[in-house]
């Protein structure tokens, strides 16, 4: 008997530390239509975006304030100043354009993120970000999501196409291994 009143006890007292009155009106437990998409990630994005229709693309002037969005990015993502399903698809698209292993893979949780607050549209991302981090790690990219100049020649090697299936790659809307291989002739003849 001692125990077990004890127990509940502790069980009681448990409860009232984990789940403090008024968790449920924390911000987090909003309706997410009751938050704003951050306007400055929003310009952000945008400019990204913009520095890339722009042909041709001038690198000494693009990778500069590529890296001062990500900064900036950095800070909004520190600060808890992202908090929609846009907000983190669009910084992971800013995270995307770095050019190391760990830019690729918080492109990817961004996406992540993105996706569990509900926009489907940032699956495409997710995986493109995590062929990025494979390739930037020495290992092969596994959803094809990535085509490389090298050479001359457009490739997507180093690729494992076969640990996913193409019913999987629909899901994750990349392209079957047939559309990839419509997408690579494409770009073979643009030269």
């Amino acid at each position: 008997m001692f125990r077990t009143k004890a127990f509940c006890i502790l069980a009681a007292a448990f409860l009232c530390f984990a789940f403090p009155a008024g968790a449920a009106d924390t911000e987090a437990a909003k309706p997410l239509a009751a938050v704003a998409s951050n306007a400055e990630m929003t310009a952000i994005f945008d400019a990204d975006q913009a520095d890339r229709q722009a042909k041709p693309i001038d690198w000494k002037v693009v990778g500069p304030a590529d890296e001062k969005r990500r900064a900036r990015t950095q800070q909004l993502l520190a600060a808890g100043a992202l908090q929609t399903a846009d907000d983190f698809w669009e910084a992971a698209f800013v995270f995307q354009h770095g050019d190391t292993a760990n830019s690729y893979l918080l492109a990817h949780i961004l996406a992540e993120v993105s996706v569990a607050k509900g926009k489907k549209e940032a699956i495409w991302i997710s995986a493109a970000t995590l062929d990025r981090y494979l390739l930037q790690i020495g290992q092969k990219q596994v959803l094809g999501t990535q085509y490389m100049r090298t050479n001359g020649a457009w490739t997507q090697e180093p690729y494992d196409r076969e640990l996913i299936s193409d019913a999987l790659r629909r899901q994750l809307h990349v392209g079957t291994q047939a559309e990839q291989a419509e997408q690579m002739k494409r770009l073979q003849e643009e030269k």
